[in-house]
């Protein structure tokens, strides 16, 4: 094992050329543009189309239009990029695919249901720690209604919500990682395990993943040995109330009182009541778009020097559930640091 000296632990890499996070797009939208974290999303739509003729290719649109702007704004071209680590929610991961058809970059599609903003990251982070890349693009996206298309019903079908259920963000987040700059930086990468306990109810998705977010925050802690308090953040990223009330209460169990740092990216992008999303926000936009847009440009102001995202994903389908098929958990963790006494420039 001479030759895995990063690894910490069982699950954990501690990165020795922590790559940075230079540049970052967060679009989202209407709904989540009148939401609590509006001032913090760069794009805003003024309809959830975005003049496309589907939903899903909006959602195409948007990711396309995410990874295109982050680049710009690192004032580079597609030809700098090294690789394109990126994923969703659709089959064959549709919406990432169709977009980087029409971007020149060696393209990697990545699934790991809403884990996948954390898991972009992660995997970016190592190809480039090894010395494989020198610029990466990590993307994410998800859309309300091409999500309860595929996993659900139509939204013709005026189907009623479970109290449980949460509302699939519209929203697609990237981020350009690069090992110049004074930005914030990818320390640790801590890789998951699937977690099921058995939970059938697809509305119940907070409940299906929250042993998966314990798992991996646990085992990130034993690793490193860090504790809750060396974290401004821990943020988990789509359990909504339900989920966040779990975790919290097993982490208990397990020794680490998470509660003076906790933050459920599903439970902060919407105002539940006014906007009546219920448990909060799902999909693997969701963690993308508040970590790109909120945290990120809180970690630029100095507000936030380090954070724990752990991005949480059910591994279902819709030919498992009607199978009769529990719903599998996914979590994934990276930790962000940023020093901010040093000059900090913005995004």
């Amino acid at each position: 094992m001479k030759n895995a000296h990063k690894k910490v632990g069982k699950q954990t890499v501690k990165l020795d050329n922590p790559p940075k996070i230079i540049c970052t797009t967060s679009i989202v939208g209407p709904k989540e543009g009148d939401g609590p974290l509006k001032d913090y999303f760069d794009i805003i739509l003024s309809d959830d189309t975005n003049g496309m003729e589907t939903f899903e290719k909006a959602e195409t649109s948007m990711m396309y239009t995410a990874i295109k702007e982050t680049i710009e704004k690192a004032g580079l071209k597609e030809e700098d990029i090294d690789y394109l680590f990126a994923g969703d929610l659709l089959n064959q991961l549709a919406s990432s695919s169709f977009a980087a058809r029409d971007i020149n970059i060696p393209f990697v599609g990545l699934y790991g249901a809403c884990s996948t903003m954390a898991e972009s990251i992660g995997l970016a982070s190592l190809i480039m720690d090894g010395g494989y890349a020198e610029n990466v693009v990590a993307a994410t996206s998800s859309h309300f209604s091409a999500a309860e298309r595929q996993f659900r019903f139509p939204l013709e079908y005026g189907s009623q919500r479970s109290e449980l259920a949460q509302w699939t963000v519209t929203g697609a987040g990237a981020m350009l990682l690069s090992h110049s700059g004074n930005k914030p930086a990818v320390t640790y990468v801590t890789t998951g395990l699937v977690k099921d306990y058995g939970i059938k109810d697809a509305s119940n998705m907070g409940a299906a993943m929250a042993p998966a977010a314990v798992d991996t925050i646990y085992r990130h802690f034993q690793d490193t040995g860090r504790a809750p308090e060396d974290y401004d953040i821990i943020a988990t990223g789509d359990l909504g109330l339900v989920g966040k009330e779990i975790t919290s209460k097993l982490l208990l169990e397990y020794g680490y009182d998470i509660s003076n740092v906790y933050v459920d990216c599903g439970s902060v992008i919407y105002d539940n009541e006014r906007q009546k999303t219920n448990s909060g926000a799902s999909g693997c936009g969701c963690s993308a778009v508040v970590t790109c847009g909120y945290f990120y440009k809180k970690m630029l102001k100095g507000e936030i020097k380090r954070l724990l995202l752990v991005s949480t994903g059910a591994l279902m389908s819709t030919t498992t559930s009607l199978q009769g098929e529990s719903i599998p958990g996914i979590a994934h963790a990276v930790a962000i640091e940023y020093d901010d006494k040093l000059p900090c420039d913005s995004n």
